[in-house]
């Protein structure tokens, strides 16, 4: 029997989506526990975007993992609370700040790296689905690009 939300339809797509990321970074830290690795899934879009990226700046790293400056600042510190990033001043630019993993921050994608494997698998069996997620969500997320939902309700 589905609740009121779900019997909304498409009008309830964003409570619905989150309600799918929350239990995704819900299951996500479970697994993160059950290695024995100490993450929160919420770190994982700076640390992994570091790990490939390398050095970057706030903005750079806010581009990257899509998410606004103040949310992207919130996480910095997290992270760099925890000892898994750290931040220098960049010699061209005093008023930039560059971020890196720290040892440690390397150390845990070591640790990491199997269980993503793993994580990558287990995700692949959930969204083999009749109805691609990842290409349905690629294909809005462009069309939200040229035009968002604001304009499109503006138009209407």
């Amino acid at each position: 029997m589905s609740n009121v939300i779900d019997a909304s339809g498409i009008l309830a797509i964003s409570t619905r989506l989150q309600r799918l990321a929350d239990q995704l970074r819900k299951d996500g830290q479970l697994i993160y526990k059950a290695h024995g690795i100490e993450f929160e899934p919420k770190w994982f879009p700076v640390i992994y975007t570091l790990h490939q990226k390398g050095q970057l700046s706030v903005m750079e790293i806010a581009t990257e993992i899509g998410y606004t400056h103040p949310s992207t600042i919130s996480l910095l510190k997290e992270l760099e609370k925890q000892k898994l990033i750290r931040s220098k001043k960049d010699k061209q630019d005093e008023r930039k700040r560059l971020l890196s993993l720290t040892e440690k921050g390397e150390e845990l994608i070591l640790q990491m790296k199997p269980v993503w494997k793993r994580m990558q698998q287990a995700l692949t069996s959930l969204l083999h689905t009749e109805n691609n997620l990842m290409s349905a969500i690629e294909e809005v997320e462009q069309k939200m690009e040229k035009k968002g939902f604001f304009a499109r309700e503006r138009d209407l």
